[in-house]
């Protein structure tokens, strides 16, 4: 899928955002850039406001002040340019549904038969699954297979949520294969919001900072300096890099 025509290199563009929800604001006065064709990793503590942040610039909730551009332009626009893998996805495990049947459902219509097969292989699933039951997948195949998901129409870019919850080491650098060959082969923009700053501190161009305001922000050999961590996390936050190198 080409991507829309733009007139900067900004894939997502958001300006003095603020959102307030149940009488509480959550996010207050952020403004930061993400351009097109990097990892960008969303970091901070638990209930710093991360996953708030996504969902306002893919326009799930109303914000209080501020704009969000995608790709310069406002989202119903560009809609089809985004992939995105949720947090928590929570379904029936009983329900009655393969892997093929899940995946067709988020298929556009004019796509070719093959791509359900392309996208199970490129997030490196055995042939065969798209006949397993959604219910029957482990926690690492689904998270896979939700990537897929977002992954089936090309977007321009892919924002996941917390992609590496519940899933073990090897599924974890499994994750991080993937990621990096959709940027480094497809030049697909990647957003991910995390709070495990070890595994993102090797893998992205740019960290953004939050806990309820915007508290750093640029590249992680700059941004993640130990006071920075400290502000954020606490006192007792250090950095343990993930090798990656043997598991490739």
């Amino acid at each position: 899928m080409s991507s829309p025509q733009t007139k900067t290199n900004s894939a997502i563009t958001v300006k003095n955002l603020s959102v307030r929800l149940g009488g509480k604001e959550i996010l207050t006065n952020i403004s930061f850039e993400i351009e097109k064709g990097i990892i960008a990793a969303v970091i901070g503590p638990n209930g710093s406001g991360k996953t708030t942040l996504l969902r306002a610039i893919l326009d799930l909730i109303s914000l209080s002040s501020g704009t969000v551009k995608i790709l310069d332009q406002p989202l119903h626009h560009v809609r089809q340019a985004i992939g995105y893998v949720p947090q928590k996805f929570s379904f029936d495990p009983n329900f009655p549904m393969n892997v093929r049947e899940f995946l067709r459902m988020a298929q556009h219509k004019e796509a070719s038969k093959d791509k359900i097969e392309e996208s199970l292989r490129y997030v490196e699933l055995p042939q065969g699954i798209e006949k397993q039951a959604i219910g029957s997948l482990s926690g690492g195949q689904l998270q896979r297979v939700l990537i897929a998901q977002a992954i089936i129409n090309d977007p321009a870019i892919l924002i996941l949520d917390e992609p590496a919850t519940g899933i073990d080491i090897a599924g974890e650098l499994a994750f991080v294969k993937i990621i990096k060959r959709l940027n480094e082969e497809n030049g697909t923009t990647i957003i991910l919001v995390s709070h495990d700053v070890s595994m993102v501190s090797k893998m992205v161009n740019q960290v953004i900072c939050i806990n309820h305001t915007l508290t750093c922000m640029g590249p992680p050999e700059k941004a993640l300096d130990k006071k920075t961590l400290e502000d954020i996390f606490g006192s007792h936050t250090h950095l343990v890099h993930h090798n990656t190198e043997k598991h490739k």
